[in-house]
């Protein structure tokens, strides 16, 4: 916590459980849908590469450079997944992780995907990205994975903020109803619109 009382969450835990699926991640699964609407593995991948970049950006502040390389904020196309995703995916979040650690990234506003908040927020906003996506690729993948609860308990707490008819369109699906004594992430995943028992 800093002088000013801003909370601040440590990305490496998060980060470093979504590096330890990508070796279990075979060619043949690239095709293979997931719990993320109509992405496929390749395609979530892509998402992935690029806001780990975007989110990066938003804790320092500054805006990426325009360019064919770009993060496409909010999309993920598989015919755009760099080839080298295995190497370059941990090395991007290693970045973003790194970015998050510094109390300035959780101070004042900034920006991400056209979309000005809070740092704090925003904040959040990209530990929700790392987290949830992280259950998407495991599941898609038939891999095991679990979440900090401390982590969890951050994403819930933002997910709560919207009902389905206050949901920013396009962001989430309906909420998924769980038991009230279902684990944190459970109960986020759920918050984001997946079914926590989804299945490949």
């Amino acid at each position: 916590m800093t002088d000013d009382q801003t909370v601040m969450i440590d990305f490496g835990p998060a980060a470093q459980r979504v590096t330890a699926l990508l070796s279990g991640v075979s060619d043949e699964q690239l095709t293979a849908p997931t719990p993320c609407g109509t992405y496929s593995v390749a395609d979530l991948l892509d998402h992935f590469m690029g806001l780990a970049i975007g989110m990066r950006h938003a804790a320092e502040k500054t805006t990426a450079a325009a360019g064919p390389d770009a993060p496409a904020p909010g999309q993920g196309a598989a015919e755009r997944l760099d080839p080298d995703w295995r190497q370059e995916l941990p090395r991007r979040l290693d970045a973003l992780t790194a970015a998050w650690r510094e109390p300035s990234a959780w101070q004042g506003t900034t920006e991400a995907g056209g979309v000005t908040m809070p740092a704090q927020m925003m904040g959040i906003v990209a530990l929700d990205e790392v987290v949830i996506h992280g259950w998407d690729l495991a599941r898609a993948t038939g891999q095991p994975y679990d979440c900090d609860p401390h982590c969890a308990e951050a994403i819930i707490g933002w997910l709560s903020a919207f009902p389905d008819e206050q949901r920013p369109e396009g962001a989430f699906g309906p909420i998924v109803s769980v038991a009230d004594d279902a684990p944190p992430l459970a109960r986020a995943v759920a918050l984001s619109g997946r079914d926590p028992e989804w299945r490949a």
